[in-house]
């Protein structure tokens, strides 16, 4: 056992004194030592019934031969954080939370690890701190919340963010904003959309880190209890048959999750997030990785916002077992990548049945031949910017109009919602990227502002930062280089016409190389917008959006 280096021998004497000093028995002493990493908090609607689910995977874990010892994780939620300075911490807690796990696991020499997060980045830093300490693993996330429901249809939080936008169109009533705000986050869980946090949690089932059931049984139900019991059991005996996290998070079981996501229409920021996660693995590959594959798989779910399902509905449709094994059946998964469950893929999904064609589309009727999400490249952004296609209207799939410019998102959302935005713009929104933000903020209050006001089918917004999964429409994000680098976006300049084709995934400014060859050279760097603590010191190492936005190591 790896946790002997802190429980055996002589030189461990004074070790044992202080597992004594913790109520531990000689009979504990004995057992492997299971570190439970707990998401909970009280500020995180997704994660204020994680220390139920904690205590099930404790029982679950004591009952199969192990000794859980628990220990925190941060966890933003994006909602709160969202539209003013805290969303600037919201992705840069990915590599806290990957870094402090790693040093408390390694800190302390646990045998094995179970993970329970929830939320956005809480999933993927977890994800990322499993590859590395690459102990046996089990994540358990706490489930979705239920939809809510408005004068009889399901709603969720991008519902309430769009409210607000036909409120200032004058659209809504103060009085029909204030229902929504009762009824749109009716239970706990993870917001009821396929947002960034249920698709990080159901990509965590397709990479094999998690059981059936972990990115779609609600946060509600009573199922979510057993299957942390069951997770709790599942580690124990993954660390009897010595079935790791690098056994498991293979190059092939991450292109397996990529063609999960274009199937389910996942949330931009699985783009940031599985090339990180690949990045710990030594699987490296950029964002435009993601087309061929997502040209060859078939998008067969519109949950919220592209559509009027939820997760609730995905998961009594049969779940991600169900749409993996759609995928499998024209075989575009690889079968025999191990799982947590100790079996293969294609043993965990062989009875999986789809009990509802339309919350989960037939492989032969989808919504479309092409995957979710695609990548667009051209001299705006020479290396490539991300939009859920899944969720853009017909008429916006190729479009070109005048660049309408602002250096931050709060000019942006001031300009929306006073009017100046009109059918046919683009709006630029820059130095809001991973450098220059800091933090990538996500744009849920610029699109949901753009929606909300009708302009959904006439209006484009690309950017250097990032969106929410709650995002819908023609919303360009993750333009790379990035603006504070003095990536092209940089150079656009008021009333420049922009052209967009998703269909053929470019998007360029008619803008001469000579033109751009002069801005450039007429371009200068900017004065960070943060200058000490951890942001700063997040921006002097972060990479490109392109690039996952991973941290630099020292050369």
């Amino acid at each position: 056992m790896r946790s002997d280096n802190v429980k055996t021998g002589m030189q461990q004497a004074p070790h044992r004194s202080l597992f004594n000093a913790l109520g531990f028995t000689e009979e504990e002493m004995k057992k492997p030592l299971i570190g439970i990493v707990s998401s909970y908090n009280e500020i995180v609607p997704g994660h204020m019934n994680l220390d139920k689910i904690v205590n099930a995977v404790k029982l679950g874990v004591a009952e199969a031969g192990g000794v859980p010892v628990v220990f925190p994780a941060i966890a933003v939620c994006d909602g709160i954080a969202m539209g003013h300075t805290g969303m600037k911490y919201s992705l840069v807690t990915r590599d806290l939370i990957a870094d402090s796990t790693e040093c408390m696991a390694l800190a302390h020499q646990f045998d094995a690890l179970v993970m329970v997060p929830n939320c956005d980045k809480n999933v993927p830093g977890l994800l990322m701190a499993a590859a590395r300490v690459n102990v046996p693993t089990v994540f358990v996330s706490g489930g979705p919340m239920l939809a809510g429901h408005v004068k009889g249809q399901k709603r969720s939080l991008s519902s309430m963010f769009e409210a607000v936008g036909a409120y200032e169109a004058g659209k809504m009533t103060e009085e029909d904003v204030k229902e929504y705000e009762q009824k749109v986050c009716p239970t706990c869980g993870s917001c009821s959309g396929m947002y960034t946090a249920n698709s990080m949690n159901c990509l965590t089932e397709a990479l094999g880190m998690g059981l059936g059931g972990n990115g779609t049984i609600p946060a509600v139900y009573s199922d979510r209890i057993r299957l942390a019991k069951h997770a709790g059991m599942a580690v124990m005996d993954m660390y009897r048959k010595d079935i790791r996290p690098r056994d498991i998070m293979t190059k092939e079981a991450i292109i397996n999750a990529l063609t999960v996501d274009m199937a389910l229409g996942c949330s931009t920021n699985s783009m940031l997030h599985l090339p990180a996660i690949a990045h710990e693995v030594g699987f490296d590959f950029d964002i435009s990785y993601a087309n061929p594959i997502s040209e060859r798989t078939p998008n067969l779910c519109h949950l919220a916002p592209a559509g009027p399902t939820y997760m609730e509905d995905l998961n009594e449709a049969g779940g991600v077992y169900a749409v993996m094994k759609e995928l499998a059946d024209i075989g575009l998964l690889n079968l025999d990548c191990m799982t947590v469950t100790g079996k293969t893929v294609g043993e965990n999904i062989k009875d999986a049945v789809n009990k509802n064609p339309e919350v989960i589309r037939p492989v032969d009727n989808p919504y479309s031949k092409t995957g979710g999400l695609a990548v667009l490249k051209g001299n705006i952004a020479p290396d490539g910017g991300v939009v859920k296609r899944s969720a853009v209207v017909d008429e916006m799939l190729v479009h070109t109009g005048p660049a309408r410019v602002f250096d931050c998102e709060e000019d942006a959302i001031a300009a929306i919602k006073g009017g100046k935005i009109v059918d046919g713009d683009v709006v630029v929104i820059r130095y809001e990227g991973p450098k220059g933000g800091p933090g990538m903020r996500e744009m849920l209050n610029p699109t949901s502002a753009i929606a909300g006001m009708g302009l959904g089918s006439t209006v484009a917004l690309i950017t250097d930062g990032r969106f929410s999964g709650a995002s819908r429409g023609a919303s360009i994000g993750h333009i790379s280089p990035e603006a504070a680098v003095g990536g092209p976006i940089a150079l656009v300049q008021e009333g420049d016409m922009i052209s967009i084709d998703i269909p053929n995934m470019t998007i360029n400014m008619d803008v001469s190389e000579e033109e751009l060859a002069k801005r450039r050279e007429a371009w200068q760097p900017r004065e960070p917008k943060i200058k000490e603590g951890y942001l700063r010191r997040y921006a002097a190492q972060v990479t490109s959006g392109n690039m996952g936005a991973i941290l630099k190591q020292p050369e």
